[in-house]
């Protein structure tokens, strides 16, 4: 069953009144099909109309729906052969951050990280709600070191609201982990292509996304703050995050245009949770077919591209030459 936003309301009212149409024509004489019909084109030319003038805040809500996809998801679609390593060999393991190596559906063996939110209240207990701690952005950075010591390209699926800010974090050393494994993302000397799935929110998404290709799903958002927090401080209230979601430039649309991400990746209509096997298809193979123009590279390029794309963003002459060279 659809879980509907707020502004998707006139939609599910109308998907409500096509159900109750269906369990009243059941065992009826009276064939109310083409009404049925006629009721379904609606609804779907109403959800494409919404989908294609969504603001950014209501974006960000669907970046954060509870059906929206996860990395367990996105492994279970777009993966085989996945052998998790944990812990990060100082503290323990991170349930929020999970790694190890697998192959992406069509043969091409790489070492996968990415943020799990879960999807209940236990899950997302379990997985501390997709906030890494310092102990699995080390863990990230392990793997990374892994994957350059057996030539294994890097790929990550960030979707996270940011590192978790708690005091423990704090102490074991949360800044600069995420440091190191932004570093880490910089140095490496095979290919890395990052994808914000749902939330890239903060440092704890950069950390894990510095790589020299930055793919986004259409509806996803990537930010330096939420726009809760921002509007908190700001306007010292939360109620204005639809003002400062707009003039944070979060969307995917947005950042193509300013250089922070490289592709936009489409999602079916309605967001990746109305059709999650279409929308992992397209992103398997968007990022398979990125690897596959970096297989050849160096470790020289591959970090000589990942300084030059960071140094362009906001350049708009500068990342054309970036696009026009790779």
């Amino acid at each position: 069953m659809i879980s509907y936003l707020e502004f998707e309301k006139p939609v599910a009212a109308l998907d409500a009144r096509i159900a109750e149409l269906r369990a009243a024509s059941a065992g009826d004489d009276v064939d109310i099909s083409p009404e049925i019909a006629r009721l379904e084109k609606k609804s779907a030319e109403l959800l494409d109309s919404t989908y294609k003038a969504l603001t950014p805040w209501q974006k960000t809500q669907v970046a954060r729906h509870p059906a929206r996809p996860h990395f367990k998801d996105w492994l279970e679609l777009m993966f085989e052969d996945f052998m998790p390593l944990g812990g990060d060999r100082h503290y323990g393991e991170d349930n929020a951050i999970i790694g190890g190596l697998a192959t992406l559906k069509g043969g091409r063996k790489v070492v996968l990280i990415g943020h799990e939110k879960g999807h209940d209240t236990e899950s997302r207990i379990r997985h501390n709600f997709g906030m890494g701690k310092p102990e699995g952005y080390r863990k990230a950075i392990r793997l990374m070191e892994l994957a350059g010591r057996f030539g294994l390209p890097v790929v990550t699926l960030v979707d996270t609201s940011g590192a978790f800010p708690g005091i423990e974090a704090e102490e074991r050393g949360q800044a600069e982990a995420i440091a190191r494994s932004t570093e880490a993302c910089l140095a490496l000397p095979v290919p890395m292509v990052a994808t914000i799935v749902g939330e890239g929110g903060s440092g704890g998404a950069v950390a894990l996304a510095s790589a020299e290709r930055v793919l986004m799903l259409e509806h996803a958002v990537y930010s330096v703050i939420s726009p809760e927090g921002c509007a908190s401080i700001l306007w010292r209230t939360a109620e204005k995050a639809p003002q400062a979601a707009e003039a944070m430039k979060i969307t995917a649309q947005d950042l193509l245009e300013l250089g922070v991400i490289d592709r936009i990746v489409p999602e079916p209509v309605g967001g990746a949770h109305r059709d999650r096997e279409a929308v992992a298809a397209t992103l398997a193979e968007a990022i398979d077919g990125e690897l596959a123009k970096l297989s050849g590279k160096g470790a020289k390029a591959l970090r000589k591209m990942r300084e030059d794309r960071f140094l362009a963003i906001g350049d708009k002459r500068s990342r054309r030459e970036r696009r026009g060279n790779g």
